[in-house]
């Protein structure tokens, strides 16, 4: 429509520029009857068919709320109001009163515009019956969108109407002006009404669980409907109970649902690109394999292709080296490149709309420089109107508030979408490792699969939440740039160059920085090494008082590692340098340009300040693009990983089949059996027939593939020809039991319904009622993990048991009976397995060294090398004499030592003795489960009885629990780890402070005032320089003014960056420092601590201390300081320059102050809970996870993948809970913060309007470009002083261990004499012992004499206290009366370390440290390689370790891994020789070391401590025969001491004891 068109349909003026110009402006009628009356209908009109479609779709709710009807109410009424127009027109046109009179008809817009709005009302009544109709809908945006067009675009003609009225002193036409403000006054209602949230009475439960779903579109916008969380967290600390439920689309189950069928049709389309690719080059390798068959010419035959090689090569070996070269050179042999594209197809919807917001808020960020730009001219011109200034602060209070709304929405749906990621991905993991095979779980230990859910899912998310980046900061450079030219023309150039310039530098220093981070990685991976084995052997080292050599060396390292730290520290120093000078440099050098180019440039504040607030924005995307790209490369890394193992073969479910058809329980045809698809078959040629319900037993020599046919017949095996028929459900118990972290009875019933009787029942057979008693919680109380709180014999006998309820028809017993007592096994055998046993009727394979358990059973499978060698019965396989005999003969001999000694322990079952041996507890080792156990185990022959890796645990956590759970329901086994609640107390950064040193701390925050200063000062410089363009408007600008601005100017802006550098170099330094105290600190105290402490606190907790805590301290602290610190001044400038321009503005800093306060206070107690429920709630995710990997063999035996699928969903739901709440609560405060942002912009605009007539215009530039930078400066604040009070908490975690109380002295006043013990008499005095204060005693009063050089055997059943006496004598555990004398002296007035270097101990567990073997047996470098070759000759060990290309420099593995268990024990041996002290004790090894060995050791310790006493704690019985004397100890009291002879007489407990193992008098005891 034309205007004059237009003014004709009015009846009025349409547009005339008059209107504006005016101090008091305002739009023509006819503007405001046509172009604000269509604005909203049409938005209406366009959204209408959207709510009509749902009107037909859905059905009819019966439910009528009655806010729906006051919505209904209301449009009704706007509906007559509409039709009450449209007659007020008719009866004025065909009126009676007019019909004569008038010939001027009424202008066509009042017909029409009444119709409109009459036909939008009936619109209006079905869309908001269509919302009500939509299932879950409470409210609708775009209606309320709708209602606030309608209102704001009713503004104008409502204070026209109103001023119009005023100015004439009447109102002109009565029944319109009417009929206009009702329908506004209803309009206005209708709006709050549209804000309102309409729930159903049902729904009103679900809201309180989960008040997002429920939440109106004003309320999503503005993070509403997270208020009562917020409110919630400030009055209590929020717990895991407070969680809200997850909204559907974001649980792992439906992301799961989503994302597993785009993986599986990418994965399948990349497996097709893979096997082309494979084939392209397998043929350019065929053409080469003829061409170097063609030519013999030397050079060719070099070109040879790797396949080609690999055909001729024989050896096995160098096939594996070829391998190893194949895999270098195809780094990407596996399908790649579908990963991202899954991830974009799934999550392709969000992806889009975040791009949109994103989008929005870029643009809409450019309008701020040029309403500033518009604001100075403004109030540089005293002829402009007062109002344009308001309009002006108007316009930038809204596009800053538009601004903040679309960017939180942006972070909003890329947060949820990086956490949603990190989900798909977990949950893909999981399900792959639970059906991945051999090869594939070889190639990658459980760590490292752990690390692709930690480590690598959370990269893709960290990447995910910025990915718009990618295209949103080039685009952001490139409308900069052309403001900017706008503004200055080509002189932008020098300041782009200077930009450009400053990349290459940050990526050398970014290169650099990397280089020396992965040093540091080296170091701190070198110390935790230590650290890890210093407290798994820290039993050791207090026995043998070798604590301060191994301090030495994790100082050493830690100094190295600080050395690189500062390294680090000084180059994060410079490249802070570049970064806070780069925008002085960058206006330095484009304004220098611009006014140097030509003398008619001059400075205005519009152009300086604009250019400022241009380069403002265009500092963010050069900053973040290089992070951006190194993040990218980064999950390049992750990605590979990822699609390494998700793309990797599964297990071949084909190989077990389930045929109907076969008469047998179990049969194997002509089998032949490998661990990957490469190796040699393990098991060859097996074919078997087991019938059902028989009893069979497999028994080999070690490593003849006992555990591998299990493995064969469980389908976790590679067959290269033949097949395995199994009829029937399978239950498995492994070698090593695995035991789930969960109750004791969750692990016996496995999924399985809990049915009483026959839980007693199995309880019964397996010998567990014994150990429910012990148990505080009985069969209640929670397993640690890998069963940490049971010995090796109870977690055996869990895993036998959950087999026997599980009711399965086939059993698979691999190896049972070995990790328990000779007695118990028996009873197992009898009660469960055995003939008579529960499992009677069932079809049972039982790998078995057990010789007596042989003639029950039905049939034996004798196994060699890997093929079957014999099979029958007990009877038929003796008479033939084959290898079956053999190995009765080799075993027979072993099992009757032990069946006679071993029945001493009696019961396992009352595996109760007090002091908790270190190596239980071991929650840091890594899992392993049966498969990698015995692919190790496959590969070495070099173990001494295998049996031996499961000790024989006499275990004192679990009486321990009682004590500490007298406090807590007595079914937890360790303390909780205290989780620090409310606010971190200010004593915790003063103590940090302190460790930096307050010189530095003062001089630090001093630097940084300074650099401020000089930031503020520059700025005020430019304002000032700016108003040279006023004072030379038409003169020309001498030269010698613009050098003196153009130099103070850069001068300023240098002195920052010098400032900045200085003081993040001081504060380097003090980091450093206290990262130094604060580590010796804790490592000193560590080392001192008693032992109680180690055996109550996992030590996977006190290395948390030692690795996260620590890392913190050493870095993440002292960044938050800094960036506290920078934000902080940072916010105090900002507000001192705006005071600066408008001292009015002073009065609002106040109300401002104590809403920030509040918010921050609100958002910061909320926000640290949900952090720390966060990683409370996600190390279960990974320990189901290890755990899973762990026990994969036997989830998958007895089919429980399902099962374990859903526990994995539901406990990724649970830390979902707490991370998407978290993610909300940065949302709700970042829009309240900006709110108060844009508050201060708003007011230092008008401000700048009302007292323009004072201000010049550079100041009004100065201020409001400050103002506009202070949101985010605000919000960074917030962040900062949060993350601070994160990470300040590790100092209050390092601080809680230094003040845990000391064991006594190492060296006290009083020391022995150098020679002192030389007779080595000992004396017990009354002496009393008990653990912990709060528990009994566990020595009641020994008092007893032992003369110098007596051989002394110490015995008694499991938790006599036989090792409470040996830790008493190295005062492990204080007395609690009486005294130990030893030659004379009372052991307790003399230091722990003079006490302990007399005294030599051989443990009962072989412990050795990673380092050389020389080491190992001498930490201090006391003795001469002599001695230690003499050592080693005289324990048996020098021709092993002269045939050593190292020697003595031979590195030993964490835990000795390399060396066989006899061997350590060996070494342990050698120790002891070493220091040939004149009282040795000996602590037996049980089930480590086999017959020969023990042997080898009894002779040599026989033969060279002749001289000395020794006190012999005994296992078996036979070895202690030829003591001088027995102690027999029963509940902490002796009850007989005396020669054996005597006490065989006697008939007392030390006979009976005997006679259990078979020995009737002292002559047959020593074989």
């Amino acid at each position: 429509m034309s205007a004059a068109a237009l003014e004709v349909y009015c009846g009025s003026i349409f547009w005339n520029a008059s209107y504006l110009d005016r101090e008091d402006p305002d739009l023509p009628a006819c503007v405001e009857q046509t172009v604000l009356v269509w604005i909203p209908l049409t938005f209406i009109w366009l959204c209408a068919p959207y709510h009509l479609l749902a009107l037909f779709r859905s059905k009819v709710k019966t439910h009528l709320s009655k806010l729906y009807m006051c919505k209904q109410l209301v449009a009704s009424l706007l509906f007559l109001t509409s039709v009450a127009g449209l007659a007020v027109t008719l009866a004025e046109d065909y009126g009676p009163k007019n019909e004569a009179t008038s010939v001027e008809k009424t202008p066509m817009v009042y017909y029409v515009n009444p119709v409109l709005y009459a036909v939008s009302w009936i619109a209006l009544l079905l869309c908001q019956e269509g919302v009500r109709r939509r299932h879950g809908a409470v409210d609708s945006a775009t209606l309320f969108l709708f209602w606030l067009l309608l209102v704001v675009c009713n503004v104008f003609p409502f204070q026209t109407l109103l001023r119009e009225a005023l100015r004439m002193g009447e109102i002109h036409d009565v029944p319109r002006f009417c009929l206009f403000y009702i329908s506004f006054g209803l309009e206005l209602i209708a709006l709050i009404l549209s804000a309102v949230a309409d729930i159903p009475l049902e729904e009103e439960e679900f809201v309180k669980r989960n008040p997002e779903a429920w939440a109106t579109f004003l309320s999503r916008i503005t993070f509403n409907w997270f208020h009562s969380m917020v409110v919630k967290g400030y009055k209590k600390p929020l717990s895991q109970k407070d969680m809200w439920e997850l909204n559907e689309a974001d649980s792992a189950v439906h992301i799961g649902q989503r994302f597993q069928p785009i993986m599986e049709s990418e994965l399948c389309a990349a497996r097709a690109r893979h096997q082309s690719r494979l084939r392209k080059t397998r043929k350019g390798k065929m053409v080469q394999l003829e061409a170097s068959q063609n030519c013999l010419s030397e050079g060719l035959q070099k070109g040879v292709s790797q396949d080609v090689l690999m055909m001729e090569e024989k050896g096995r070996k160098e096939d594996k080296e070829m391998k190893t070269n194949d895999h270098k050179k195809d780094e990407e042999d596996y399908p790649n490149s579908w990963l991202i594209p899954t991830i974009y197809k799934t999550f392709k919807r969000v992806l889009i709309e975040s791009a949109l917001f994103k989008l929005l808020q870029d643009l809409l960020s450019f309008a701020n420089p040029q309403l500033l730009k518009l604001m100075m001219s403004f109030t540089r011109d005293p002829s402009s109107f007062v109002w344009e200034g308001y309009l002006y602060a108007v316009l930038l209070f809204v596009v800053a508030m538009l601004q903040s709304l679309f960017l939180q929405q942006y972070f909003q749906k890329c947060f949820v979408l990086g956490m949603k990621v990190r989900t798909a991905i977990m949950a893909a993991v999981y399900k792959k490792a639970l059906v991945v095979s051999n090869d594939t779980r070889k190639e990658s230990t459980v760590g490292e699969t752990v690390n692709l859910i930690s480590a690598d899912a959370q990269r893709f998310n960290d990447v995910t939440n910025f990915i718009h980046l990618l295209w949103s900061c080039p685009l952001q450079i490139v409308l900069a740039l052309g403001f900017l030219w706008m503004e200055l023309g080509p002189s932008v150039l020098a300041g782009v160059l200077v930009m450009v310039l400053m990349v290459p530098i940050n990526g050398l220093i970014a290169t650099k920085a990397r280089n020396i981070q992965i040093e540091n990685m080296k170091f701190k991976d070198k110390r935790l090494k230590i650290m890890n084995e210093i407290l798994n052997g820290i039993k050791i080292l207090k026995l043998y008082a070798w604590e301060p050599s191994f301090q030495t060396q994790v100082e050493d390292i830690r100094g190295e590692e600080l050395k690189v730290m500062k390294k680090f520290a000084y180059l994060t120093s410079i490249s802070t340098f570049v970064f806070t000078s780069a925008p002085a440099l960058v206006s330095l050098a484009t304004f220098a340009t611009f006014v140097g180019v030509s003398s008619d440039n001059i400075l205005n504040a519009e152009k300086a300040f604009t250019a400022i607030a241009l380069f403002n924005i265009l500092r963010f995307p050069m900053a973040m693009l290089p992070m951006l790209i190194a993040a990218m490369v980064q999950t390049t890394v992750s990605r590979k990983r990822l699609e390494k193992f998700l793309g990797s073969e599964d297990l071949d479910m084909g190989i077990v089949r389930h045929g109907s058809n076969f008469n047998t329980a179990i049969s194997v045809c002509d089998g032949s059996f490998a661990w990957e698809k490469e190796a040699d078959p393990v098991l060859k040629d097996v074919s078997l027939d087991i019938k059902p319900g028989r009893l069979v037993a497999v028994v080999g020599a070690v490593g003849s593939g006992k555990s591998s046919l299990m493995s064969a017949l469980l389908g976790e095996m590679h067959s290269s020809k033949g097949f395995v028929n199994i009829q029937g459900s399978v239950a498995f118990v492994p070698q090593q039991a695995w035991v789930q972290n969960a109750t004791l009875r969750d692990n016996i019933l496995f999924g399985s319904p809990y049915k009483d009787r026959r839980f007693q029942e199995v309880i019964k057979s397996c010998a567990l009622v014994p150990d429910l008693e012990l148990l505080p919680g009985g069969d209640l109380t929670e397993i640690g993990e890998k069963g940490i709180n049971l010995s090796g014999g109870q977690k055996q006998r869990v895993s036998l048991a959950r087999a026997a309820y599980s009711q399965a028809d086939i059993y698979l017993l691999d190896d049972p009976l070995s990790a328990v007592d000779a007695h118990v096994g028996k009873q197992l055998f009898n009660e469960v397995i055995g003939p008579n046993g529960l499992l009677k009727g069932k079809t049972r394979i039982l790998v078995t060294h057990g010789v007596s358990f042989l003639p029950y059973v039905d049939d034996i499978v004798v196994l060699v090398d890997g093929a079957v060698s014999e099979v029958g019965t007990y009877k038929s396989l003796r008479a033939s004499r084959g290898a079956f005999s053999e190995f009765l003969d080799t075993y027979a001999k072993e099992q009757n030592n032990e069946i006679r000694t071993e029945t001493e322990h009696c019961r396992d079952t009352a595996e109760v003795e007090l002091i908790a041996e270190r190596e239980a507890i071991q929650p840091d080792s890594p899992l392993e489960d049966m498969v990698s156990v015995t692919l190790r185990r496959e590969n070495s022959i070099r173990h001494s009885k295998r049996n031996g890796s499961v000790r024989l645990r006499s275990n004192s956590s679990i009486k321990k629990s009682k004590g500490v759970d007298e406090t807590a329901k007595g079914q937890r086994l360790i303390e909780e780890e205290t989780m620090e609640t409310g606010k971190v107390k200010l004593s915790v950064y003063l103590q940090y402070l302190r460790a930096m040193g307050w010189e530095y701390t003062i001089l630090v925050f001093l630097v940084y005032l300074i650099q401020n200063v000089a930031f503020i000062g520059q700025n005020v410089w430019l304002s000032d320089w700016t108003n040279d363009s006023v004072e030379y408007a038409n003169k020309t600008y001498p030269s010698w003014k613009r050098d003196t601005r153009v130099a103070v100017f850069g001068v300023l802006g240098v002195t920052q960056g010098l400032f900045v550098f200085l003081g993040t170099l001081l504060l380097a330094n003090a980091s450093v420092s206290a990262s130094r105290i604060l580590h010796s600190r804790l490592l000193n105290n560590m080392l001192r601590v008693p032992m109680v402490f180690f055996d109550t606190t996992p030590i996977g907790r006190v290395m948390n201390r030692f690795a996260k805590d620590i890392f913190t301290v050493d870095e993440a602290i002292p960044q938050s300081i800094r960036s506290w610190i920078l934000c902080l001044l940072g916010v105090l400038g900002t507000l001192f320059v705006i005071c600066l321009a408008t001292p009015f503005f002073t009065i609002i800093i106040l109300p401002l102050a104590v809403v920030y306060y509040f918010v921050q206070r609100f958002y910061l107690a909320t926000s640290r809970q949900l952090r720390r429920l966060d990683s409370v709630s996600r190390s279960p995710i990974y320990s189901h996870f290890g755990e899973t990997v762990a026990g994969l063999s036997v989830i998958r035996a007895y089919g429980h993948q399902e099962r374990f699928l859903k526990q994995n969903e539901t406990t990724i739901d649970e830390n979902l809970k707490s991370v998407y709440p978290w993610i909300v609560s940065n949302r709700w405060l970042a829009i309240r913060l900006e709110f108060l942002g844009n508050l201060v912009v708003f007011f230092a605009a008008l401000l700048a309007v009302i007292s323009r007539k004072s201000l010049d215009g550079g100041l009004v530039g100065l201020s409001i470009s400050y103002a506009l930078n202070v949101t985010q400066t605000l919000n960074w604040l917030v962040r900062m002083s949060s993350e601070l009070e994160t990470n300040i908490v590790a100092v209050e975690r390092v601080s809680e261990y230094t003040k845990i109380e000391n064991e006594a002295k190492w060296v006290t006043d009083t020391r022995p004499a150098v020679k002192w013990p030389e007779a080595g008499k000992l004396r017990f005095e009354n002496y009393k012992v008990r653990y912990r204060p709060e528990l009994d005693l566990v020595l009641h009063g020994i008092t007893c004499d032992i003369s110098s050089s007596e051989k002394i055997g110490i015995v008694g059943r499991t938790g006599a206290g036989k090792s409470s006496l040996t830790n008493c004598l190295f005062r492990i555990i204080e007395p609690a009366e009486g005294q130990i004398f030893i030659d004379g002296i009372d052991i307790s007035t003399i230091g722990l370390h003079d006490l302990r270097k007399r005294l030599t101990i051989i443990p009962q567990d072989p412990v050795l440290f990673s380092g050389t073997l020389r080491m190992n047996l001498d930490p201090f470098d006391k003795f001469s390689d002599d001695d230690i070759w003499r050592v080693l000759e005289l324990s048996h060990l020098k021709e092993y370790v002269a045939g050593l290309q190292e020697g003595l420099q031979l590195e030993v593995a964490e835990g000795g891994e390399n060396l066989s268990v006899g061997q350590r024990q060996l070494l342990c041996l050698a120790r002891a020789l070493l220091r040939k002290s004149r009282i040795l004790i000996l602590d037996e090894a049980t089930a480590a070391v086999d017959l020969e060995t023990d042997h080898l050791i009894q002779m040599t310790i026989r033969k060279e401590f002749s001289q000395c006493t020794v006190l012999t704690i005994a296992h078996r019985l036979h070895s202690i025969m030829d003591s001088s004397r027995v102690m027999v100890l029963d509940a902490g009291k002796i009850v007989e001491f005396d020669s054996p002879s005597n006490l065989f007489e006697k008939q007392g407990h030390f006979y009976s004891m005997a006679k259990d193992a078979g020995i009737t008098g002292v002559d047959t005891a020593v074989l």
